[in-house]
């Protein structure tokens, strides 16, 4: 039996690996290998799974305890743009099978416990933004989560969010796959927040953690778009605040584009760098790497934090709500608190015929000037 990564988070730094897709283009796969369907990676679970594994065999080798699967654009939106968004579970078990595999063969070869870590990417439709209704992206994810799960993964990866509402679908989603498998694995989620500071429909980190920890999720962390440089305030945030345990997979460094495309300027020892003080400041129980980080990246991370204890965190959590932007502490600093009533469609029939008309703006201005009316 392999040894539950919940337990492992509480004992050790756990290591996990680093970018995929970059691997699998530097095995220059056919369009034959593609079906015709290029720049779709998922499909090389099916077609080329000796390519695939080949990637997780060099990240192993390079001592992670963890893989994440060849999964990442399983999902609803991103297998639409082919036309076989009835494949999200199949190819999401496949994907889940040959990373199980790999690892297990390597387990059995040294007797130290890897790990698979099934991920399920954001797509690319924003149901924020009205790109993609809820309830279909919700139980596509289930769909995911229920393929990854039957093909062997020990714990569900939700990277690279970018907007709560897909977040909390692929969350829900999850849920409702362990539930229906009776499985209880943990549920990590990993937000990606931009140079800007926010995530890409403005949401600052503290509105992330408001929004995503009820949900029962079992950590919390970045991934993608900056280096570990910008990520650090971020990261300190979530330490002093969150209850559960944290994540951290920076890329190497922000991208530089050059005559070949982008360039990821962080060497493997800034990288190992970098996280080493993540580990001993923050107190991430699950680190690794994202775009532009290679198995030698890896190597000289987990030469630096294998085998290191968790950091012992008392994170102080601020009661509050969250919007899509930003957290609100339920807290007051005056001696009585003013509620503005009049933006409701019962209240005033100003609001309601504009609400009712989509004049935003103005509904908007009718709040600001109760503001000024203070």
């Amino acid at each position: 039996m392999r040894r539950s990564l919940r337990e492992e988070f509480a004992r050790r730094v756990v290591v996990a690996d680093g970018a995929m897709g970059t691997m699998l283009q530097a095995a220059d796969p056919t369009l034959d290998d593609f079906t015709g369907l290029e720049g779709c990676n998922e499909i090389l679970n099916v077609t080329r799974p000796d390519l695939v594994a080949a990637v997780h065999r060099e990240y192993f080798a390079a001592g992670v305890d963890c893989v994440e699967t060849n999964t990442f654009g399983a999902n609803l939106a991103a297998l639409a743009e082919y036309g076989i968004e009835d494949r999200v579970h199949d190819l999401s078990e496949a994907g889940a099978r040959v990373a199980r595999e790999v690892a297990d063969a390597c387990t059995a070869e040294d007797g130290r416990p890897r790990w698979v870590l099934g991920s399920m990417g954001p797509g690319t439709k924003l149901p924020t933004l009205g790109h993609v209704a809820y309830g279909p992206l919700r139980d596509a994810y289930q769909q995911n989560a229920e393929g990854l799960v039957c093909g062997g993964a020990d714990a569900l990866l939700i990277e690279t969010s970018q907007d709560l509402l897909q977040t909390k679908a692929a969350v829900v989603g999850a849920r409702r796959a362990l539930d229906w498998i009776g499985l209880d694995l943990p549920v990590i989620v990993q937000v990606t927040v931009e140079t800007t500071g926010t995530m890409l429909l403005g949401s600052e980190i503290g509105a992330a953690l408001t929004a995503l920890e009820p949900l029962g999720i079992d950590m919390i962390g970045l991934n993608c778009a900056t280096g570990p440089a910008e990520m650090a305030e971020h990261l300190r945030h979530l330490a002093r605040h969150a209850r559960i345990p944290l994540s951290v997979m920076p890329n190497a460094g922000l991208p530089v584009l050059t005559s070949d495309g982008a360039h990821y300027p962080l060497s493997p020892e800034e990288l190992a760098d970098a996280q080493e003080q993540f580990v001993r400041e923050y107190g991430p129980a699950l680190v690794g790497g994202c775009c532009g980080t290679t198995p030698a990246h890896l190597r000289a991370l987990v030469d630096r934090v294998r085998g290191a204890a968790v950091l012992d965190r008392s994170p102080a959590a601020e009661p509050g709500a969250a919007s899509l932007y930003s957290h609100v502490p339920f807290r007051q600093d005056t001696s009585y608190l003013a509620i503005g009533e009049r933006t409701n469609a019962n209240g005033s029939k100003k609001f309601r015929e504009a609400m009712l008309d989509g004049r935003w703006d103005d509904c908007v201005e009718m709040a600001r000037d109760q503001i000024r009316e203070g």
